[in-house]
């Protein structure tokens, strides 16, 4: 009768053990799959977060270039460009400042690689509202040219068009801010400025 209960508690401990390593693994599993769960919607949150830059070509920046009834501002630029980055912060103080009467827009000359990444990483960083595109050309001394007789290439680079579209102003190199505001106020009706 001693082995009839010796054999009911060797079966209870391996049931026990059993169902223990069932738990844990269970729990393992679960616990994989929510840290997989939770890193998914902030990946998704993140990318949605970033703002949209679309790539052009030549032809594209002539499209984007065209003013629309009010003056428009352009602003060539790159993330690797230290100037451009140090007066970006100005420039969307001055895309928050003029709101609807003036369209602004920014043209990176980074790589292309960069057009899903570090572009709308630095513009997210920048609270920067404006459009945003992304220049891919071969023809680089055709497309500087047709922008503004006045530009060498160099970084960065602001054009204001008046609402025909003729150049109102231009400066390669870091904006002066008070002398952009004063020739953007040139452009606008006194009621605006």
């Amino acid at each position: 009768m001693k082995n009839l209960h010796v054999f009911p508690a060797k079966a209870a401990k391996i049931i026990v053990f059993g169902f223990l390593l069932i738990q844990f693994f269970t729990l393992e599993i679960n616990s994989q799959t929510k840290d997989a769960k939770k890193s998914l919607p902030v990946k998704a949150e993140t990318a949605a977060a970033l703002p949209k830059v679309t790539q052009v070509d030549a032809s594209g920046l002539k499209n984007i270039l065209k003013t629309n009834g009010k003056p428009l501002l352009v602003n060539f630029w790159a993330t690797w460009c230290d100037p451009c980055r140090e007066e970006f912060p100005d420039l969307v103080k001055i895309d928050a400042d003029y709101g609807e009467t003036l369209d602004f827009i920014t043209v990176s000359l980074d790589d292309v690689e960069e057009l899903n990444s570090g572009v709308p990483k630095f513009l997210a960083e920048m609270k920067a509202e404006m459009p945003a595109y992304l220049l891919s050309t071969q023809e680089e001394d055709t497309v500087i040219s047709s922008v503004s007789k006045d530009w060498q290439g160099g970084l960065p680079f602001t054009i204001l068009y008046d609402a025909e579209g003729k150049t109102a102003y231009s400066r390669m190199g870091k904006v002066k801010i008070d002398v952009l505001r004063a020739e953007i106020n040139k452009l606008l009706p006194a009621a605006v400025k």
